[in-house]
Formats: C-alpha cells, sequence, structure tokens
C-alpha cells in the first residue's frame, strides 16, 4: 500500500499551500538523487514528488481527502504540480542543489587584503596635525617575477586539462535529461595557468612578504580611536588585481594637565586665597604657549575663564576648518593646610576684622548656580 502523501511530506491534513510547498522543496534539496548519499535516494524523491503532486493541486486533494489513494489512480507520475507550471518547483530545486557547479568558472585573481596599523601621536599633535612615519608588514609585488609566480626566463603555460578556461563541464543524466555541470578545474585551481618552474623568492606566489615604511599625514583636530584610510597601500593583489587598502587607527596620548571636550580645551588651575581676594595676573599653558590670564579681585573656586580660539580645530565635513574652539580655565581656591607661625598670626588678624559669625547666603548666585549658568552657556 503506498503510504499517506501528507505523512511522505510531513505535514498536517490541514496544511495549506505555503505549507506543502515548502515541505516538498526541503526533501526534495535532502533526496535529490544527483546529490543524496543515501541509498533509497531514487524511490524517496519519486515518492516526495508522487504525494506533492497531489497535494499541490487543490481538485487532486479533494479526491484524495475523499476517496484516499483510488480517488487519484494515474496520479504519480514522478513529475510534480499537474501541469507546466509545477515544473517551476522543480527547477528551483534543481537549481538550489547545483547552483554552484553551474556557476563554477575561471577563478577571478584576488584584490589584495587591507592591512591595518595603530600609531600614537602626543596631545599637541592632535591640535595641530603631525607626520608621522609608520612601519608595517604587507604582500608586495614579487621583484623577481614581477608578479607572474613563474622563475626568472619562464612564464605561465596554459592548464592542459581545462584549456585556460579554469574549469570543467560534466553532462550528467537527471529525472529531468541531460543536464551540464561546471565546476573549478582541479588541475590550476580555476587560474586556467600552470606554472611549472615556480619562483624561488615568492614559492610561486607571486607575492612576498615585505616591511613598508610610510609617511601618514595626520590631520589637525584629530580624534582618539580615529581610523583614517590610505588607498592602495594595502597587500598587493593576486596577478596585477587591485591592492588593498592601508587603514591607520590613531592613539592620542594622554596630557599632564590638558583635556579635551569636543573642540575645547579644559584646564584646570588652583589659586590662593590671597591671589582670589585680591585679584592677580598669572600666566597659564596653552597649546600655543604661555598666556597672561587676568584673576579679577574676589574670585570664587568654580569660575571659568574662556580663552578664545586656542582649542581643536573645527573642522568641515570637506576637511577644512572654520577656526578653533576655545581652552575654558577652571579655577579652584586652595585653602592652605600647613601654615608658619607668620602666616597664622595674619589669618587671624584677617579673621578678626572680617568677622567670625556664619550666616546663611540668602540672596544671589551661590556657586552650584553659577555652575548650571556655564553649563547653560552663560559663563559671564
Amino acid at each position: 500500500m503506498p503510504r499517506d502523501y501528507y505523512e511522505v511530506l510531513g505535514v498536517s491534513q490541514g496544511a495549506d499551500t505555503g505549507e506543502i510547498k515548502s515541505a516538498f522543496r526541503r526533501l526534495a534539496r535532502q533526496y535529490h538523487p544527483d546529490v543524496s548519499q543515501e541509498a533509497n535516494a531514487e524511490e524517496k524523491f519519486k515518492e516526495i514528488n508522487e504525494a506533492y503532486e497531489v497535494l499541490s493541486d487543490d481538485e487532486k486533494r479533494a479526491r484524495y481527502d475523499r476517496f484516499g489513494h483510488a480517488g487519484v489512480n494515474g496520479a504519480g507520475s514522478g513529475f510534480p504540480g499537474g501541469g507546466f507550471g509545477g515544473f517551476e518547483d522543480i527547477f528551483d530545486i534543481f537549481n538550489s542543489a547545483f547552483g554552484e557547479q553551474q556557476a563554477g568558472h575561471r577563478r577571478s585573481a584576488s584584490r589584495g587584503r587591507d592591512r591595518r596599523v595603530d600609531v600614537t601621536i602626543d596631545f599637541v599633535e592632535s591640535v595641530f596635525g603631525v607626520e608621522k612615519e609608520i612601519e608595517f608588514q604587507r604582500l608586495e609585488v614579487c621583484d623577481d617575477c614581477d608578479g607572474s609566480g613563474a622563475a626568472a626566463g619562464t612564464r605561465p603555460t596554459t592548464c592542459p586539462r581545462c584549456n585556460g578556461s579554469g574549469e570543467e563541464r560534466s553532462v550528467r543524466q537527471t529525472f529531468l535529461g541531460s543536464m551540464v555541470q561546471s565546476h573549478t578545474c582541479p588541475n590550476c585551481g580555476g587560474k586556467g595557468k600552470i606554472i611549472q618552474n615556480p619562483c624561488r623568492n615568492c614559492d610561486g606566489s607571486g607575492r612576498k612578504r615585505k616591511r613598508a615604511v610610510l609617511n601618514v599625514k595626520i590631520p589637525a583636530g584629530i580624534s582618539d580611536g580615529l581610523q583614517m584610510q590610505v588607498r592602495g597601500d594595502g597587500d598587493a593583489g593576486e596577478r596585477g588585481a587591485p591592492p588593498g587598502n592601508l587603514f591607520v587607527r590613531v592613539r592620542v596620548k594622554d596630557h599632564a594637565y590638558f583635556k579635551r571636550n569636543e573642540h575645547d580645551i579644559i584646564l584646570d588651575i588652583g589659586v590662593n586665597v590671597a591671589q582670589a581676594a585680591l585679584g592677580d595676573k598669572i600666566t597659564v599653558d596653552t597649546v600655543d604657549g604661555a598666556q597672561e590670564l587676568s584673576i579679577p579681585p574676589g574670585t570664587q573656586t568654580g569660575k571659568v575663564f574662556r580663552l578664545r580660539g586656542k582649542g581643536f580645530p573645527r573642522l568641515r565635513s570637506d576637511g577644512s576648518s572654520s577656526g578653533r574652539g576655545d581652552q575654558l580655565v577652571y579655577v579652584e581656591v586652595r585653602t592652605p593646610t600647613q601654615l608658619t607661625e607668620h602666616q597664622r598670626e595674619l589669618f587671624e588678624q584677617l579673621a578678626d576684622s572680617l568677622g567670625r559669625e556664619i550666616t546663611a547666603q540668602t540672596g544671589g548666585r551661590g556657586f552650584f548656580d553659577k555652575v548650571m549658568d556655564f553649563l547653560a552657556g552663560d559663563d559671564k
């Protein structure tokens, strides 16, 4: 007795057309006699086709559901679908099974691989840009054979097995008739050429690993971790194929006291209580050199001074600059922790003159308010 068609395809009796088609495609790939290694693959494949021929046709399926196999006597021709349109499914299966072999052709020469290298620069160099010499290993065209892979005085010859096509064709008999398949020539590996006398310098590969030394221009304003692409400076391609690219990742070393915030440079300084109370003219460092800064009388901790144009370049998308950011100088008023006897006497006199009574501040702008003003853009 023939097996139940629903059981053959592994679907329920209420399965819709999409489920039936999906099950057929899966099983047909598995049991196609030209790809399956199972001993009974051909019988299973015919059984699958017979079940699909009935269950994919609404009329035949209705008769089968009512009368069983007797209702579809004569079905089972071995071809699915009941008409020309049904052959699309089996051709899809065949293409899926043999697509890779049918697409076989001469293996094209591969583009060179990309190379990556890290370069470290100083903080100030990241502001103004710098040119750095980098060293790395890459594959370059062999000097002895000029990339052919053949020893000096010789040349690669055409593969006798595939006549230079890089592929072989074979005819296989399937249930659809004769089918032509293509696969990569095993004699030449799809290259179409044979090297009888390989170059000793590169062992016939046409490329040799060498140490490369390049000068790379790192643009002003570059950020830590940014990666630059240098086209054509990666590995050489096979047999004249284009080279790969070089990717340079930039690492910026931390500065002793400068910090970066987008286009601005941050500098924290400390002043003593006398400077803060009386005011002073001090010298602060910038990436452009020392600059004088006026500390007004009564300066409090948290005061921020802005030095215009002393930050990082503001780069446009086309690489041009639209000026520079600023340097922000944050002031901390430092209270001395160790006093000489004379200093203590002076502070005692000052404390007496200022008064020792502590009162809560009820008006004006406190330190927290000033910080919030600065974050909002009002640093006056």
